[in-house]
């Protein structure tokens, strides 16, 4: 016999009393009281589709562990620390394996992130899964896409490409098989959170690189009402497009999207400490270019030449 609506939420989403909320699931709503003094809520929402951002055979774990680190990255790019999330899930049949599966993935980075489920709602309908993610961050401290100045240097961590190379390698008929670093990569996305925290006070501007460099960096030059040089031979593309044909190359790391790396402003003066925190966290942090006065992305090569790149970010009703 097939679970009902509340005896899934007790058997697989209810963990008992709440550890951070002072009240989680299991009533109409949840309640939370700031932990840090002077501190604002960030809030985030991000919905995964089947047939758009996973399908049936997708392993669970790994679709639990990438709709909320999705949500997290958000909050990384804000400088927020996460504090709790909730969940709505709708599924066609209750298929026990699969939910134990799910929720395995996503209270491991839940649990890893101290980020508690408090609530949300389960469905019948087609497989569809919304989280809302709460953080805390004090104002002063936020980093919002508005806030980059000209001559402040343009900053991103990790490596490029590597998740968009999984996602062309599909649509051409030769996925990667399992445990691939660059299927790993798209399935599995390391929200940098420790970084965001580190960045307050020390970075101006952030977003994440959810539909790439060149689309998401256009939302923080549109916010801020600037522009931007990049020197592309200065972008960190990842050893796994090594060999493509120069455009392929260029454009799965400049406009493929679903790296969740951060990518971020900052004044000159802070190079060393950038760097500083780089090494703390053993993750790579390189400069690629600068906030410049008026309008417009431009790249360069490493010579100074102008450079075109033909390629834009994802936009899903393109």
């Amino acid at each position: 016999m097939s679970l009902g609506e509340f005896e899934l939420i007790a058997r697989f989403f209810d963990r008992g009393p709440a550890r951070d909320a002072i009240l989680g699931v299991g009533d109409d709503c949840a309640l939370l009281a700031p932990v840090q003094p002077h501190c604002v809520t960030a809030v985030s929402t991000d919905m995964l589709l089947e047939g758009r951002h996973f399908v049936a055979t997708d392993d669970p774990e790994t679709v639990g562990h990438r709709a909320l680190a999705v949500n997290l990255s958000d909050l990384a790019a804000m400088g927020a620390r996460p504090r709790a999330f909730t969940l709505a899930l709708a599924v066609p049949q209750v298929d026990e394996a699969w939910v134990g599966g799910f929720c395995a993935g996503l209270f491991a980075i839940a649990d890893r992130h101290g980020c508690e489920l408090v609530g949300g709602d389960t469905t019948r309908g087609p497989a569809t899964i919304c989280i809302t993610v709460f953080g805390e961050v004090p104002p002063e401290a936020a980093l919002r896409r508005d806030a980059a100045q000209p001559d402040d240097d343009l900053w991103v961590s990790g490596t490029l490409g590597a998740a968009a190379l999984a996602v062309h390698a599909h649509s051409e008929g030769r996925p990667r098989p399992p445990g691939d670093p660059a299927r790993l990569r798209l399935e599995r996305p390391e929200p940098r959170v420790a970084l965001g925290l580190s960045l307050r006070h020390v970075a101006r501007a952030a977003i994440d690189l959810s539909d790439g460099l060149i689309g998401d960096l256009g939302h923080i030059l549109d916010r801020s009402r600037a522009g931007a040089e990049v020197d592309w031979s200065a972008v960190p593309v990842d050893p796994s497009l090594d060999g493509l044909p120069a455009p392929l190359r260029r454009r799965l790391a400049l406009a493929g999207g679903d790296d969740y790396e951060l990518l971020f402003s900052a004044a000159a003066e802070n190079r060393s400490a950038i760097e500083a925190i780089g090494r703390r966290l053993g993750l790579p942090l390189t400069r690629i270019g600068r906030i410049v006065a008026g309008e417009g992305l431009r790249f360069h090569d490493a010579r100074g030449r102008p450079l075109t790149v033909d390629a834009h970010g994802f936009n899903h009703f393109a």
